[in-house]
């Protein structure tokens, strides 16, 4: 049975590629992107089953005027992939004020706007499925990467509250949380913070952690989409690729020796 998807980011990356994926399977596709000539060869090609819009999802309006409109079109929303966003590379103290707006702009306010507008839409349905893309770096922050990390870290934190909110209107929430993969990520689509020679050792030990078999192949994450969108039971959170869980595995270790090391500290600051 086909599903109607809403996507946004639809232009490039993940998003295009799943866009693509689900209009060949059969689904039916509201695309979201800030230019209408990316998804030019998709809407030539699929014809009346992908709803193309322009949209800032750093409008709260236009956020809400998406989802009407496709909510219209097409009659249901089954799934909201919630998609767009980019990265920023930087140490914290390089990072401009209006470079760290402008992401938590769009990564987590928007975000946010999209999920508000579908809510309603699937609460009336009395189903649906939001899916978020965070990041392994939402779970694990690294070093030159705080302020990408910092949007991802709320989007985990949103969502997880969102999915208990949720739960009895019949909607289930997932977190999407991919590691390295082959696209534009680090290069057109990021923006990079201006250097200081400060963090030139930081900088350099951080590429030298990265060898080129840790980049997924975007395409291969099409069968692990499709299965959680499909699943009657989708999980809260859904790594992508290899090395999330091994590395979470890792530091989570760390974090829990550290906790149970100043127990008693922590014991005492309860004060009865």
């Amino acid at each position: 049975m086909s599903k109607t998807i809403f996507i946004t980011g639809a232009s490039r990356g993940f998003g295009k590629i799943w866009t693509e994926a689900f209009l060949k399977r059969g689904d039916k596709v509201v695309a979201t992107v800030r230019d209408l000539n990316s998804l030019k060869d998709l809407a030539k090609e699929y014809g009346e089953a992908l709803l193309p819009i322009k949209l800032d999802v750093t409008s709260r309006a236009g956020c809400f005027a998406a989802v009407t409109k496709a909510k219209e079109h097409f009659g249901t929303i089954d799934v909201l992939i919630n998609n767009a966003g980019y990265g920023l590379f930087g140490a914290i103290e390089e990072t401009a004020e209006e470079e760290a707006r402008k992401l938590i702009e769009t990564n987590v306010l928007g975000l946010l706007w999209l999920t508000q507008a579908i809510i309603p839409v699937m609460r009336e349905q009395g189903q649906g499925h939001i899916i978020q893309l965070s990041s392994v770096l939402g779970v694990v922050p690294f070093p030159v990467m705080g302020v990408y990390s910092t949007s991802k870290f709320a989007v985990e934190g949103l969502s997880e509250a969102l999915a208990g909110e949720v739960k009895g209107f019949g909607i289930n929430v997932t977190i999407v949380e991919p590691n390295a993969y082959a696209t534009d990520f680090s290069n057109d689509s990021a923006v990079h913070a201006q250097s200081m020679k400060e963090y030139d050792e930081v900088k350099t030990a951080f590429r030298s952690g990265f060898t080129e078999d840790m980049l997924g192949i975007p395409a291969s994450t099409v069968k692990a989409i499709f299965k959680l969108v499909d699943s009657p039971q989708p999980p809260l959170r859904l790594f992508l690729g290899k090395i999330g869980l091994s590395l979470t595995k890792q530091v989570y270790q760390g974090r829990l020796a550290t906790w149970e090391e100043w127990q008693d500290v922590a014991v005492e600051a309860h004060g009865k």
